[in-house]
Formats: C-alpha cells, structure tokens, sequence
C-alpha cells in the first residue's frame, strides 16, 4: 500500500491519454482498502476505484483520490452436478480468468475471451460479447459497502444487472461498493453459444472444447480490433452502446437500409450494431486530432499517439450527431468520462 500524488494516468489506462490524479494507490485485501479511505489525506476527496482502465477517459485531471484493485487469486468449487463455482479476484485480468477456466475444462465464459479490463470491472459493466453477457454466469459478487464498512455478498436479484448496467452505476448505489471478487456459474458440460455468426461453422466440428471457442473469438477480435498495448492504438474498446429501437422505427430502417444488420431482443425490440451505424454514416477513419474512429472496427476510437481528451470528445460528439441526422438514433458512450 503505497499513497502516491500527482500521479501519471495515461500509463495505467488503455486510452492511454494524458490526465494526472491527486492520489493515487493500489490495495490487495480488504484490510488495505480500509486503511487507504481511513487516510487524513484523502478525507472528503472523491474516490474512483478502477481495474484495468479499459473504459475510461479522463477529459481533465482528477481532484480526488484513483484506487486500483490488486485483489488477486482464482478458485474453483465444484458440487455433485457438472456445476462448478469459479471465482476470481477483482484485480485480475478478465481474460486470464476466461483463459484459467479454459485450460482446466470449464464453460460458459469463452465467448468473452479478450476482453479487456480486470474481473471486477467485468462485473461493474456486465460485459457481453458474442451472444453471451457476463450477467448470465453469475453467482454473486462479493464487495466491500463503504457505508456499512463491512464486506458483503450481492447475489444477482440485487444487482440489477442490464445492457452495459448493474447496480454499481445506479445513483443511489455509486461508489458504495467496491468490489472484491467475483463468483461465476461455469459447467464441465459440453454447453456452448455459437449463435454469433463467425461461431456457427464451430457447431460442425466432433468434441468441441472451451478452448477450441475461446481461440475463435481470439482470431476474430485479434482480426478487427486495436491492441491499446501497441503505440498509436490506444483504445477504450466499445466507445458506443449498441442501441435498441421498436420495430416500428426497425421497418422504417429497413425500408432504406434493407442490409442492416440486427438482433432481435425478447421484448420484442432489436438491437443494431453501434459499428455498422457509424461506418454506414461515414465516419471509417474519421479523425479529431490525434483521435480517429477505427477503420476495422468503426465502435472504436483510437488514439494514434498523440490526443488529448477533447479530441476524444469532440470526435464522439462528431459520431453521435452524424448518426442522429442519418438514421435518428441516438448513440450513448459506453465508455465512462471523467472529468468536468
């Protein structure tokens, strides 16, 4: 536990953006965690707790106090069924958890291998990729309430979890809980979602593995989407929600976009993918500065190595109304902004 000041953010986040916090430190125990909020020099500072910094931008310095989760440790739990019970510290990469459970023979998270960001932003953002949302394996969320001091254990009818939603981005309930660890409900059973498109030809082949799905979406990501470890693509993922209409506004699409990809949701409203609207509107490789929407993959935006924050900004806003006027969707970030 170390309480570091003026510290350099651009490092520790995948947007790789210059912004600096007033303190910044790491804790791996609960008891750490405590200790750093009970700390004279972090009284009435915020506080933002961040994993990997995959979904962040800080549009101006951070006045307050940046904590980062070193939580650590993966187990399994097994019981008389093919259930098995993983769960992993809030501070370990996503996609070593996915990759752990792989290798040992468990399923159910594959389809969200490489996704960037540590276990507890996972659970923080419900992430979802290839059919599958983080919010259909879980079990329970292990977090410390900052207002009871205390750890406490949230099972999924209190975390109101959501496209992109969970309780921990709820008004009331923001900053309360840090979370600690998360438990995911896997299976030794041969069970797996192909319904993605590029998954389907996988359906064909004998004794299918975790592993064998988990490499397919590893080469379709790797084939589309900036490594924000590389110079010149630093990245926050998936900067739009993937927005949801009626039908009604779906027909009117169709009728002048009759190739609009689409994903029917069991409410009887459907998805459109935020990608394929940005690129459709004209924007594949729009640029703001030292800010560009990503050719490959237009949900993208890329800093080629030498934006600022409101180059981020100003390009966003650039997408969302050249979306509106051309197809009258709204699009939201997904992507978190901190700042002013």
């Amino acid at each position: 536990m170390n309480l570091q000041s003026n510290f350099d953010l651009a490092p520790v986040t995948t947007f790789h953006i210059p912004a600096r916090a007033r303190y910044y430190a790491s804790y791996s125990s609960v008891r750490e965690l405590a200790d750093i909020l009970a700390m004279p020099e972090v009284q009435g500072l915020p506080v933002l707790h961040m994993g990997g910094g995959s979904n962040l931008l800080f549009t101006c310095d951070y006045p307050g106090i940046v904590l980062h989760s070193a939580v650590s440790g993966i187990t399994f739990a097994g019981g008389d069924g093919p259930e098995v019970l993983a769960t992993a510290g809030a501070g370990e990469r996503w996609n070593d958890f996915v990759e752990h459970a792989c290798r040992v023979g468990y399923n159910g998270i594959e389809n969200l291998s490489m996704i960037p960001g540590s276990v507890g932003a996972a659970a923080v953002q419900n992430i979802g990729a290839y059919g599958v949302e983080l919010a259909d394996r879980i079990h329970s969320v292990t977090a410390y309430d900052t207002v009871l001091a205390r750890e406490v254990v949230l099972l999924p009818s209190e975390l109101h979890y959501g496209y992109r939603q969970s309780l921990f981005k709820e008004p009331h309930a923001e900053g309360r809980y840090v979370v600690i660890a998360v438990t995911v409900r896997l299976t030794s059973e041969p069970a797996f979602n192909l319904a993605y498109g590029p998954l389907r030809e996988l359906a064909a082949l004998d004794s299918l593995t975790s592993m064998d799905v988990r490499r397919r979406v590893m080469e379709i990501r790797h084939s589309k989407l900036p490594d924000p470890d590389v110079k010149g693509q630093g990245n926050a993922g998936s900067f739009f929600k993937n927005p949801v209409v009626s039908q009604d506004k779906f027909h009117r699409l169709v009728a002048e976009w009759p190739d609009i990809p689409s994903y029917p949701l069991s409410d009887g409203e459907v998805k459109i993918p935020a990608g394929w609207l940005i690129e459709h509107a004209g924007l594949k490789g729009a640029r703001v500065g030292g800010a560009m929407v990503y050719p490959r993959q237009c949900l993208v935006i890329v800093n080629t190595g030498d934006a600022v924050a409101s180059d981020v900004v100003a390009l966003s806003g650039k997408i969302q109304d050249e979306v509106l006027r051309t197809f009258g969707i709204r699009l939201h970030p997904e992507v978190i902004f901190v700042g002013d």
